[in-house]
């Protein structure tokens, strides 16, 4: 199979889909790649690396499209890139189609093969290529979170930690799953007072037993959700609902009546948000304020420190992506079906039933697409 790489033309995206270990694992089993000039720049790897484990060099993104069986991205792909996606190709990236009904039509009308990365799931339950970024993101948000708390950056001017004497900063993250768990790790390591808001009790039985009393744990309810939000300084979204929209759990009422100078993280943008109030940013323009309460809603939040996530990604995606080149497509669906959970848009039909209900489209099963 012949594998395309293009360079990610997102907002401040300095990702790249395939690390040259990766390119190399590939063409050890025989396969072909073509990197698009200076997609690895982003995360310290050149032309020549890539050059140097037997991929070529291909001057734009256009010509890595024209050849390649298979394009392995990062990010859902933007508009330009949609429209050189031709029938019968594979897309193996991030897509997040639900709250993007442009990006759906897109891909739909390509005819393309799409899979994407946060709906494989594995014999856990869990989501193996989600699971990555989903720690980036969830130790980044306080990073962010922190950084939004200073005066200079529109928030009240509360440290994470205090000082003794002072208190810390009151962190409430909602949602007890991958990136909930890394928020609340990297808050507590700076000293905040945390809580948790997780619907699962053996779940939060769970977090109180790795964390002990120093982690705060409640049941989520609106109730819950409006007590703790309007006494934070720091409220992060965690929550997901696999390729579904994120449900709004905070709401604009809510958000009135915060703390003014308050930070709210809202990991769940790249599915639409859980703050009535949030909207997509990016990494150029990461904050706006509504009603003096700070919102920090960058959609490609792991971007921020490319080189950390490409590898992590990589590490997980590149079982499937060898799968996926070795069998082909269909074979590769027909026999794993935690990858087949992947498959958003078959040529022309929505095939995952989450986006398809909510964005109106005919849901065809994965099965019924491959002609099983």
């Amino acid at each position: 199979m012949l594998i395309g790489v293009p360079k990610e033309i997102k907002n401040h995206e300095y990702r790249v889909g395939m690390t040259p270990s990766a390119v190399r694992e590939l063409i050890h089993h025989g396969h072909q790649v073509v990197v698009e000039t200076n997609a690895g720049v982003g995360i310290g790897m050149g032309d020549d690396t890539y050059e140097a484990v037997g991929a070529s060099i291909l001057g734009t993104a256009a010509e890595v499209f024209a050849k390649a069986d298979m394009i392995v991205k990062v990010k859902e792909p933007q508009q330009v890139e949609c429209e050189m996606l031709r029938e019968g190709q594979v897309l193996f990236t991030y897509l997040h189609l639900a709250p993007d009904p442009k990006q759906t039509e897109l891909l739909v009308k390509s005819g393309c093969i799409a899979i994407a990365y946060e709906t494989v799931t594995d014999k856990r339950g869990g989501l193996p290529l989600l699971a990555p970024m989903s720690e980036v993101a969830g130790r980044m948000s306080i990073q962010a979170g922190a950084t939004c708390l200073e005066k200079s950056h529109g928030g009240a001017g509360v440290l994470m930690g205090g000082v003794p004497g002072v208190a810390p900063a009151e962190v409430v993250v909602i949602g007890g799953g991958v990136v909930g768990t890394n928020a609340l790790m990297m808050a507590m390591g700076m000293g905040a007072h945390v809580t948790v808001l997780d619907r699962s009790i053996d779940r939060m039985r769970e977090l109180d037993a790795q964390f002990g009393s120093h982690l705060n744990t409640v049941y989520s309810t609106v109730d819950a959700i409006e007590q703790y939000a309007l006494s934070a300084d720091l409220v992060v979204g965690a929550v997901l609902v696999p390729g579904a929209a994120a449900p709004k759990l905070v709401t604009r009422d809510m958000i009135s009546r915060m703390r003014p100078g308050s930070v709210v993280v809202d990991v769940a943008i790249d599915q639409g948000g859980c703050f009535e109030t949030s909207k997509a940013t990016t990494h150029a323009e990461p904050t706006y304020i509504v009603d003096d309460i700070v919102h920090y809603c960058v959609a490609n939040m792991p971007g921020g420190v490319a080189r950390t996530s490409t590898f992590a990604l990589n590490n997980a995606t590149l079982p499937f992506t060898t799968a996926l080149a070795n069998k082909g497509y269909r074979q590769a669906l027909l026999e794993d079906a935690h990858l087949r959970e992947g498959l958003n848009v078959h040529t022309g039909r929505v095939t995952y039933k989450a986006v398809a209900e909510d964005l109106g489209y005919e849901y065809q099963p994965s099965l019924e697409a491959l002609g099983n």
